[in-house]
């Protein structure tokens, strides 16, 4: 009795599970963009001091005295804590190259290398900041870049227009293909991004030459990609 209602039940579900999934209704699938340009009101700066000794020793020491100078520039000049942080340190040896008796190069000094990256949220004293780092000791300044502090309302500025921009090429090619457009079924951003300019590599001496450094930062660009698909209407 037992083997025949499993048996029945087995006949029963597999009609059931053998039904065809409905085909979904034919679609148009777009890709838009929505792009919004703003000034920066910040900028990043990496700047560090380059020191060289006889010895590791020495040359560690008088890095630290040099770093401590500098650290002191930018807080004097209104630089917090928070926008102080440690980006780089090596300790290198320098070699001469002209084989000894054994043929290998002799190590004739030390390299230190310790730089800040420095996060400047008033962009109008920037090139005085600047000026004062050279000035204070900063013997390398690797790059500066620009960015926008707050980014989420100019992000949802662009998703509008991306979405704008997809429904709008939509609504031509269902034009062009004779159709309508229904109800949108699925949205998809693949992730947007800031565009910052090409980060500025200054020499220190062109710097120094100035007593304020000249400093143009034009607009930030912040981009939204989309894609959207819409099911064709009856």
């Amino acid at each position: 009795m037992r083997l025949a209602l499993a048996a029945a039940f087995l006949v029963l579900a597999v009609p059931a599970l053998a039904q065809p999934v409905p085909p979904l209704p034919p679609s148009i699938t777009v890709s838009g963009e929505g792009s919004v340009s703003a000034k920066p009101d910040m900028a990043t700066l990496s700047s560090g001091v380059v020191t060289e000794a006889k010895t590791a020793g020495d040359a560690l020491a008088a890095n630290s005295k040099a770093m401590e100078t500098l650290l002191a520039s930018f807080k004097s000049s209104g630089i917090e804590d928070k926008d102080l942080s440690t980006s780089g340190f090596s300790v290198q040896p320098k070699y001469d190259y002209q084989p000894n008796r054994t043929g290998d190069p002799r190590i004739i000094g030390y390299t230190v290398t310790n730089t800040l990256s420095v996060k400047i949220r008033d962009l109008s004293k920037l090139g005085t900041i600047l000026d004062k780092a050279v000035t204070d000791g900063s013997n390398q300044i690797n790059g500066l870049s620009f960015d926008i502090d707050k980014k989420a309302p100019l992000q949802d500025e662009a998703r509008k227009e991306a979405f704008a921009d997809a429904k709008r090429k939509a609504e031509i090619y269902a034009e062009a293909a004779g159709v309508k457009l229904g109800k949108l079924r699925d949205l998809s951003e693949q992730g947007g991004g800031f565009i910052p300019p090409r980060p500025m590599v200054m020499r220190p001496q062109m710097a120094a030459k100035a007593d304020s450094v000249p400093v143009a930062e034009g607009e930030q660009d912040v981009q939204i990609n989309i894609t959207a698909t819409w099911e064709i209407a009856p």
